[in-house]
């Protein structure tokens, strides 16, 4: 993970391993797609993403995992067939970084965001 103070996402990406920026790109790119009027930004010293004055998504590239920020229960509950090859915390689920993203799956969490 970047440890230094950034300012954009790009910034953010350029710190990380190659691999890793890669598919935090893919994330971003399906994040667009989904709601191309949200804006970019960094909080919390990772990549998030607002819309109507509100955070709709957090992502992060870590050592082993890239994670997406907040999922509620709500969320794991109904995605929960979806969600049960993978792991998570308590508000975040954890994408692997060996395995290829599973942009469906990126896309039906941020869908789901944008109900809450």
């Amino acid at each position: 993970m970047a440890t230094d103070k950034v300012q954009t996402i790009d910034a953010y990406m350029a710190g990380l391993p190659e691999e890793t920026a890669r598919k935090l790109e893919q994330i971003r790119k399906t994040i667009r797609e989904v709601v191309p009027d949200a804006q970019e930004m960094i909080s919390y010293q990772i990549p998030a993403f607002k819309r109507n004055g509100r955070y709709l998504i957090y992502f992060a590239g870590w050592k082993k995992h890239i994670a997406l920020y907040p999922v509620s229960g709500e969320m794991v509950a109904g995605l929960k067939d979806e969600l049960a090859n993978y792991k998570g915390s308590k508000g975040s689920v954890h994408f692997p970084l060996d395995k290829e993203m599973p942009l469906d799956l990126v896309r039906k969490i941020i869908e789901w965001k944008l109900k809450e």
